[in-house]
């Protein structure tokens, strides 16, 4: 026999896998009770915690391809909590209908080789191949690009130096709310405002003659002006306790693209190219804020189709593509392609041309018309606000004896009870020419914020909204208002790159 077979079975080596527990056996023969106790309880202890710990959610490849998760409760957002700010709780979920599904729907995916407008247009590259760095902290000291100034101090430190409130704050909070309330199970907003948790409780909805099905005719219009709010709060799909509702919100617009007889993307509905402008900036100012690529071909589509529907004679835009343009809707145009420009998107020079082209045309003395087309040539005070902003959009620094003049003008006019639009424009026009401070902008400001304010619903379904009839309010309907209102007491943050002192410091290309 060998040595080997001959050992007594106490002597011979044990198997590979029960060292293990002849070394654990001779560990806690040798340790104190204590030091046993300890290292089971943590064994069970850990046991439990990778149990019970949920897995974390997977972002998907692109936006669509996410399941719609369950309805959340809308909490406040916490940016916006001031000691004195007690807001309602979320109402509580209601058995909600099933939203009108559009024929046409297209995926993120399909973007990729469709970000050139049709070949009647003059263009140049389709845009970079990676997101753009952020552009620099602005010169007057206000918080960067995007959400890089988020956080409560910051934000407090901006509303404060702009000219806002704890009342404010309470306003945008309860208005963000309510929007988030009266969105559709599907991630759309319709201006005819029944779904959601709505059920036909608010009333003035947007009046829309001709519409067949004006809920279905009205969805990218109103998706388009739900989101901007939340955006420019600071809330994106990325961050935010309105993330999902922004997130369901984009996969929509997604969903709500329109494929162009002629090639390329659109966003217009019975709104037209306003519908299309606003989602054009929806869509860009929320690339611009994450630089989420996947928001790059859509982005830079929108602007593409934006590029092919200008007035190839007069520069402008209006209704319907390459109509004869109205200084109103040139103003969503122009806003949205600044918004790309400054996100690092492809604009060309001969579309910035063309705009500057139109605004020649409908200029007047300290002011602009409606429409240059009609003579005789008329100063009218909303459309000064939309042509002063855009004439700062495309170059006109605070130096300008004209832009000195038509801002003096709208400022002694001061802000309109009734014309949410004009005051949203002009809020604009006013806090990027002051930069916020000195008394031109202390009595705009403080006559405007209060107004607004006091005019919104502070009881029933309703609280949180805004209701006026002014001509716009009465076609656009609750959500019109609510969303131009909440916007203006947004002027302040400067969340979104349209809003910071970049976008009239920041030249297109030539």
């Amino acid at each position: 026999m060998s040595e080997t077979a001959s050992a007594p079975p106490e002597a011979q080596t044990p198997a590979a896998p029960a060292r293990w527990k002849l070394a654990l056996a001779a560990l806690l023969a040798g340790s104190s009770s204590w030091l046993v106790s300890l290292a089971l309880h943590l064994a069970v202890v850990l046991g439990l915690a990778i149990w019970h710990f949920p897995e974390l959610p997977q972002l998907a490849v692109n936006l669509l391809t996410i399941a719609d998760s369950p309805a959340d409760e809308v909490e406040e957002i916490e940016e916006l909590s001031f000691s004195e700010l007690e807001l309602d709780q979320p109402e509580p979920e209601e058995p909600q209908p099933e939203t009108t599904q559009l024929a046409e729907e297209v995926s993120f995916s399909e973007f990729a080789d469709a970000t050139e407008a049709p070949s009647l247009v003059e263009l140049s590259e389709t845009g970079p191949a990676t997101a753009p760095l952020s552009v620099s902290t602005d010169a007057l000291g206000f918080a960067g690009v995007g959400t890089s100034g988020r956080g409560q101090m910051a934000r407090t430190e901006l509303v404060r130096r702009g000219g806002g409130n704890g009342k404010s704050e309470e306003a945008v909070a309860r208005a963000l709310q309510w929007l988030a309330n009266h969105q559709n199970p599907d991630g759309t907003w319709s201006l005819i405002h029944d779904g959601g948790k709505c059920q036909g409780r608010c009333d003035h909805p947007a009046a829309i003659p001709g519409a067949k099905d004006p809920f279905a005719e009205s969805l990218r219009s109103g998706t388009g002006l739900a989101l901007l709010p939340f955006l420019g709060a600071g809330q994106t799909h990325e961050e935010g306790k309105y993330q999902q509702v922004v997130f369901k919100g984009l996969q929509a617009l997604e969903r709500l693209a329109k494929r162009e007889p002629k090639g390329g993307f659109s966003w217009m509905d019975s709104g037209n190219m306003y519908a299309h402008g606003l989602n054009s900036i929806v869509l860009t100012e929320a690339y611009g804020m994450t630089h989420d690529s996947r928001l790059m071909g859509p982005a830079q589509s929108a602007l593409d189709f934006i590029v092919y529907a200008q007035d190839p004679r007069g520069g402008g835009w209006r209704y319907e593509p390459r109509q004869a343009g109205d200084t109103s809707v040139v103003g969503w145009q122009v806003m949205a392609l600044k918004s790309g420009h400054l996100a690092g998107l492809n604009v060309p020079a001969s579309t910035v041309k063309g705009a500057s082209a139109f605004l020649d045309s409908a200029a007047v003395e300290d002011g602009f018309t409606y429409d240059p087309g009609r003579p005789p040539l008329t100063y009218r005070l909303p459309t000064s606000a939309v042509g002063l902003l855009c004439r700062m959009y495309l170059g006109w620094q605070r130096g300008d004896e004209r832009l000195k003049r038509g801002v003096e003008k709208i400022a002694a006019a001061g802000p309109s009870e009734n014309d949410y639009y004009y005051n949203y424009y002009a809020a604009q026009v006013l806090f990027q020419y002051t930069g916020g401070e000195g008394p031109m902008w202390k009595a705009w400001n403080e006559k405007l914020r209060d107004q607004l304010i006091a005019a919104q619903d502070k009881q029933g379904h309703a609280r949180g909204s805004w209701y006026v009839d002014d001509g716009h309010g009465a076609r656009g309907g609750r959500l019109y208002v609510t969303s131009l209102a909440a916007m203006t007491l947004e002027v302040y943050y400067r969340y979104m790159p349209i809003y910071q002192t970049e976008a009239v410091v920041k030249e297109f290309p030539e």
